[in-house]
């Protein structure tokens, strides 16, 4: 139960952070969109051992909690289970890469060199995803993804699954207090109600997707998404905004970083 609680919170902060206002808030949810897409292309893009210029593409989601005055501490903890994941990615690389980096007297395995840049990839990208979200709502977000011309059929369920996901939490902790009620001794859900618990939440469910549908169809749906809310035009800032990070970012790949690392390192590769 206390699990749902902490989801629906989360759920709520991530809400009420697109809210806020600053200036990346301000800013076209288009454009913030394909900065974001542009931004995790140019990361995979990237070789195993491009480690420098990963480091020099954080400057992206650094900038983007400065403007945005989000805290990244809280991003970081509010991704504290995705993170792992990323770092055990690529954890055999150290015993697979067998190749060596040479510096004078020291040497380094270029296996840990591409764990980081692994590492820094997925890293990179993640807060560049959750920069998206805190910023934008999830009607600017699918009100963005129809100007791509992303069929509206998954734009509608991209929304409706969000949305309703809270719903179904809300359900589900009702349902997890009305249990602990019935039976206040005993820690937690027993396994032997799973069962029922579920199917009823189940049914309620279609229930209250039956109930959508109808009412959607009543206000006129025709299976085309309109967002309603405000939503700011496109201005001049958007374009330097979208024309400026994709220069520098361009520029940040196209340095042949393999030859600044061993200029500055005066070392060589086995």
């Amino acid at each position: 139960m206390k699990k749902i609680t902490r989801a629906l919170s989360e759920i709520n902060a991530l809400n009420a952070l697109s809210q806020q206002q600053s200036p990346l808030h301000a800013m076209h949810p288009l454009a913030k969109l394909l900065v974001t897409m542009g931004y995790i292309a140019l990361l995979m893009s990237f070789g195993k051992y491009e480690l420098l210029a990963l480091l020099c593409m954080g400057i992206y989601p650094l900038w983007g909690f400065h403007k945005s005055q989000l805290s990244w501490q809280k991003c970081l903890w509010r991704l504290r289970l995705l993170v792992p994941l990323i770092c055990l990615v690529g954890l055999a690389n150290p015993f697979f890469d067998k190749h060596v980096f040479v510096f004078g007297e020291w040497q380094l395995k270029a296996g840990y060199v591409s764990l980081l840049t692994l590492m820094l990839k997925g890293l990179w990208a993640l807060l560049a995803s959750y920069l998206l979200i805190a910023t934008t709502s999830i009607e600017q977000l699918c009100y963005a993804l129809r100007l791509l011309h992303v069929p509206k059929l998954l734009v509608t369920q991209f929304l409706l699954t969000y949305r309703y996901l809270t719903l179904l939490l809300e359900q589900a902790d009702t349902m997890a207090q009305a249990y602990a009620l019935r039976a206040p001794k005993q820690k937690g859900v027993h396994f032997k109600v799973w069962g029922s618990l579920a199917g009823q939440l189940l049914l309620r469910s279609i229930d209250r997707a039956n109930n959508l549908y109808a009412s959607m169809l009543l206000r006129g749906y025709q299976g085309e998404y309109y967002y309603g809310g405000p939503i700011a035009s496109w201005h001049k800032r958007d374009w330097h905004y979208l024309l400026a990070l994709f220069a520098v970012l361009i520029v940040i790949r196209l340095l042949p970083w393999s030859l600044v690392f061993t200029k500055l390192m005066g070392g060589k590769f086995l």
